[in-house]
């Protein structure tokens, strides 16, 4: 599988050869680009630092010794966090005064794949342009390393997500009284990855003493397709209901997305999961909510009903994030669950998320069921095709905005085309070699067809 590079990281899967797969050489090779990169946003101003943490996967501390010892051998210190979440080392930059961060982790991706994740000093993800000039350096490959006694250190940081814990209870919207006198019990999947750490830690800091924990060791040995998808997650939709928890919650391997179940063992939704969070929050104080152009119109009615505004941004985090920023949003995030509360910070939270939606569902005082019923119904489908070396995406996707120009398609990331009551989104993947069909209906059925549609029309070109 070729490395693919993009807004949202470097990723590829393990082994292989160099400059087709993720292998120690290129490891290094993106690491140095990196810290090149980083010396020479502030050359000579001082003695650079970057925070490095993973997620569980196997292949992880042999990435991150490589990335590691590149940074030091030039010149960089390294607060290394060890086992930890994508938020929580977003957090730990700015905190710790450092120059930026990479997580090792592929998100979603199986267990084959890593990749290097890159941080600015906000611990925001890198610019479109600023991932350019880091690729650039890449292709030229002439690295300058520092003599033996101007190296960096290695710094370790043991208590990392405590303290990330520790800001999110210290929220002003997050009802911590209110969550300890519901007596929750709560289910938990975080697949064997670094979410099984985190998410029974705040859980217990926010008084839920009642857990049933499912593959929470973080041992990297995923026990189901990463992705929290409802076709991948049959054991925690079946254990919520036998053991009458209140809630269930699915985390992907770096805690960025959040899934929840209610209490009958159907999903919320992973679409819902952010509309839940702004009805919570723009209840309180009525303001701008950003998410992207593939996320449930749902949504945006919601930000209706509370007298509130909704944009849209192109797909990935660090668009989402300059829209929100842009319009100075109260909330964000992506409909695959990503929760962006700037109170907190720019980035999405899984650990944030768990503690707005328990704030919401103690003080609405019914059942998750109730509340997701409470919501204007959508249904989504998603689908993909895989791309083959011979495809003309770009061309493929212009044809299609050609063919339904007169419905004014947006063109600002890949098609999208919004019909009378449905629409679809078709978009080159960022972090794998596909084109994602996203579509959604009144009814999961039209939904469905309408993929399908545009399934066989994508077939057509291949």
């Amino acid at each position: 599988m070729p490395l693919i590079t993009s807004v949202s990281g470097i990723r590829g899967t393990i082994g292989g050869i160099a400059g087709e797969n993720l292998t120690p050489q290129d490891a290094v090779a993106f690491a140095s680009a990196y810290g090149a990169w980083l010396q020479s946003e502030a050359p000579g101003s001082h003695r650079l630092k970057v925070a490095v943490g993973r997620d569980a996967r196997p292949s992880g501390p042999a990435i991150q010794h490589l990335v590691v010892s590149t940074l030091v051998s030039m010149g960089i210190d390294v607060l290394d966090l060890g086992l930890s979440t994508t938020p929580t080392v977003e957090v730990m930059v700015p905190w710790e005064g450092c120059d930026g961060g990479i997580i090792l982790t592929a998100s979603h991706n199986p267990v084959e794949w890593n990749a290097l994740k890159l941080l600015n000093a906000r611990g925001e993800f890198l610019s479109a342009s600023d991932g350019a000039k880091i690729l650039a350096r890449v292709q030229e490959g002439a690295f300058e390393y520092a003599p033996v006694h101007e190296m960096g250190e290695v710094i370790p940081v043991h208590d990392a997500i405590e303290r990330h814990i520790e800001s999110v209870l210290a929220l002003e919207d997050v009802d911590v009284e209110a969550i300890r006198k519901a007596n929750f019990r709560v289910a938990v999947d975080a697949v064997n990855s670094t979410g099984g750490i985190a998410v029974p830690a705040l859980l217990t800091a926010l008084g839920v003493q009642k857990q049933e924990l499912l593959y929470c060791e973080p041992n990297g040995q995923f026990p189901h397709n990463p992705e929290p998808l409802r076709k991948h997650l049959d054991a925690i939709c079946a254990l919520v209901p036998e053991k009458k928890c209140d809630l269930g919650v699915v985390v992907d391997p770096d805690v960025d997305r959040l899934v929840l179940v209610s209490e009958n063992g159907d999903l919320f939704g992973e679409e819902y999961t952010l509309v839940a969070v702004a009805d919570y929050l723009l209840a309180k104080r009525p303001g701008h909510c950003v998410s992207n152009l593939s996320s449930s119109r749902a949504l945006r009615d919601i930000a209706a009903r509370h007298g509130s505004t909704y944009s849209a941004s192109a797909v990935g985090e660090v668009h989402v994030v300059n829209e929100m920023k842009a319009k100075d949003a109260v909330i964000g995030g992506e409909g695959n669950g990503g929760i962006i509360f700037p109170d907190s910070h720019y980035g999405r939270d899984s650990l944030v998320g768990i503690a707005l939606f328990l704030s919401l569902l103690a003080q609405h005082g019914g059942r998750c069921s109730e509340l997701r019923a409470s919501y204007p119904d959508y249904f989504m489908a998603k689908e993909k095709a895989t791309l083959t070396a011979s495809m003309d995406v770009d061309g493929l996707l212009a044809s299609i905005a050609s063919e339904y120009a007169g419905h004014q398609p947006s063109t600002i990331d890949g098609v999208k085309i919004d019909f009378e009551s449905t629409w679809v989104h078709l978009r080159k993947s960022n972090t794998e070699p596909i084109v994602r069909i996203y579509t959604e209906a009144p009814t999961q059925a039209e939904a469905d067809d309408l993929a399908a549609q545009f399934g066989k029309k994508l077939e057509a070109f291949s």
